[in-house]
């Protein structure tokens, strides 16, 4: 009777233990991310639906990233693309510019180099999103002025265009500050997740979830 007794107990106290070991958690999935600085508001979106399933990590070689976020369709694309939003194209003035409401003809005479020569017009380099963004709508093949300047990021526009009168230039939607005018809407362009393979996994779980 004893020992029976004492088997039973060890049994019970074998369950207790079985039971009260908690599994082991699992390990989230790093995934690569490359943003251009035009598509950076919807870093913040990607890392809430990344929570705690994902770790991003943020590259600076866009060959090295399974989730490249741009603003606007490349002029060749050769991967595969999901649209998670879409952007406005603006052109935008300082808000005592002396540049009122343009029409396309007179936005593209303007950043030709026809317009009032007083304006310091703001551009991006060719190859960065919103600038190819702003070709295809406005340009349709005419080259910009070469006295324009060049910015190497949204905010710096944004800064330029708040603070120095006689400046023109573009920005998408979400990085116009209050305190400048707008003056000419290009278009709208969809926001992209390129992938260089068809997205699997967690990949394919947080394209799903910008999308919503």
């Amino acid at each position: 009777m004893q020992n029976s007794t004492r088997v039973l107990v060890l049994i019970c106290l074998l369950l207790v233990s079985s039971c009260s070991t908690s599994m082991p958690l699992a390990t989230p999935e790093v995934v690569t991310v490359y943003s251009t600085a035009a598509a950076e508001p919807w870093l913040s979106p990607l890392y809430e639906c990344a929570g705690t399933l994902s770790v991003l990590n943020r590259v600076d070689d866009p060959a090295a990233a399974q989730i490249i976020l741009r603003v606007g369709e490349p002029p060749v694309l050769s991967s595969f693309a999901y649209q998670i939003d879409s952007e406005e194209v603006l052109v935008v003035t300082h808000r005592q510019s002396p540049v009122q409401n343009l029409n396309l003809e007179e936005t593209r005479a303007l950043f030709s180099g026809l317009g009032d020569p007083s304006m310091q017009l703001w551009v991006y380099a060719s190859d960065t999103d919103v600038q190819q963004a702003f070709d295809q709508l406005v340009m349709e093949g005419r080259i910009v002025s070469p006295s324009a300047r060049v910015a190497v990021h949204p905010q710096q526009m944004s800064d330029t265009l708040v603070n120095e009168v006689n400046t023109v230039g573009i920005l998408p939607r979400h990085w116009k500050a209050g305190d400048s005018r707008e003056v000419f809407s290009a278009g709208t362009v969809p926001v992209l997740a390129l992938t260089n393979t068809e997205p699997q996994g967690p990949v394919k779980d947080l394209i799903a979830c910008l999308q919503k």
